[in-house]
């Protein structure tokens, strides 16, 4: 391991043992009190398949949600594009795009930009709440730009900058958050993999705009003056996650991969998440993954138990169509569908392109 990777890869392990607030802070009585958890929701089709599982695995852009690291993998150019149905029923759509590209003999640079739709909700006020007046539509975006490098043939590092922002009719919040994470792969044929990651680390953030103000008049005077309330802050979902993985490499150049990921968040109950990957050929990939969350029986407990919706099976595959062979270049579709407890599940389709 060259020194570049040591103090990286030291870095973020004294950063995960010395931060208490991050560090198996589990806390389902603080569930709530965050805000911007559409952070929480991996925006890619591939991925999602696996239920978190593979934290120590994800390779390419879709790296950048699970653990920034794994884009260190990618060894020219990358699209992505994917439409998400949230809680089927909802009328709330994520739409992800993503580009990857080679910068040098070791790094990558990434960008993503996930667009989230809430739909059209009718203006109300104290004299006509049943509405009647015109719609407003919420939205939310977030913007990142990431680098990894590939330190050795073990060693892989990451880290992302996010630009968040949400808006409501008249107030809007802005923020920024930081992720970062590290690869490590070894095993003589590579097969055994481990990942660390940290996301949504970031500084408070506080809705403002002309929806907190109103007309009122000082007391004891006739004064009329525009005032303004001021919004109370909140914090990002931050949170750290621990995965492991192997690979079991089959006849028909085809594998499996079981991996487990332990995911400690700040702002509810920890998580373990479990999934495997089947892979025919570079052909056809199916996926699997379950959500458990600490404190709670599988299918047995009652959707008001659960602190999140996220928890449960999900399920996931690729068609991988080849173009060059001999470079790695391909065309793939993808598609997952996640449980949600409650709601209607979520659907995501995506579609990707290495060139």
């Amino acid at each position: 391991m060259n020194k570049t990777a040591y103090y990286i890869s030291l870095l973020l392990l004294g950063w995960v043992m010395l931060t208490p607030k991050l560090s198996f802070a589990g806390n389902e009585q603080r569930a709530g009190e965050a805000g911007a958890s559409y952070l929480l929701i991996n925006p890619w089709a591939s991925s999602s398949g696996w239920g978190g599982a593979n934290t120590a695995l994800a390779r390419g852009h879709e790296a950048t949600f699970l653990n920034v690291s794994g884009t260190a993998f990618i060894q020219s150019t990358e699209l992505l594009f994917t439409h998400t149905n949230l809680f089927a029923g909802a009328d709330i759509t994520l739409n992800s795009f993503g580009f990857s590209q080679k910068a040098g003999e070791s790094g990558v640079i990434s960008m993503s930009i996930q667009s989230f739709s809430y739909g059209e909700i009718d203006i109300t006020t104290v004299e006509l709440p049943e509405g009647g007046i015109g719609t407003f539509s919420p939205t939310a975006s977030v913007i990142s730009l990431s680098y990894a490098k590939e330190f050795s043939n073990s060693i892989y590092g990451g880290l992302t900058v996010k630009i968040i922002n949400e808006a409501l009719a008249d107030i809007s919040a802005s923020g920024v958050a930081f992720d970062a994470g590290i690869q490590y792969v070894t095993g003589s044929e590579e097969q055994i993999h481990f990942g660390i990651s940290m996301k949504n680390v970031g500084p408070t953030m506080r809705f403002r705009g002309d929806g907190l103000s109103f007309r009122g008049v000082v007391p004891e005077t006739e004064v009329d003056l525009t005032l303004e309330h001021r919004s109370a802050t909140f914090e990002l979902p931050s949170l750290i996650t621990i995965g492991f993985g192997y690979d079991i490499f089959l006849e028909n150049e085809s594998k499996f991969t079981p991996a487990v990921t332990f995911t400690s968040n700040s702002f509810t109950r920890d998580q373990f998440n479990f999934g495997g990957e089947y892979v025919y050929r570079n052909i056809l990939s199916l996926r699997a993954g379950y959500i458990y969350e600490t404190g709670l029986i599988p299918f047995i407990d009652s959707e008001a138990s659960s602190a999140t919706a996220f928890t449960g099976p999900s399920f996931g595959l690729s068609v991988m169509i080849p173009l060059n062979k001999e470079k790695g270049r391909y065309f793939s579709f993808d598609y997952s569908y996640r449980d949600t407890n409650p709601f209607m599940g979520v659907h995501s389709f995506g579609a990707r392109i290495s060139l």
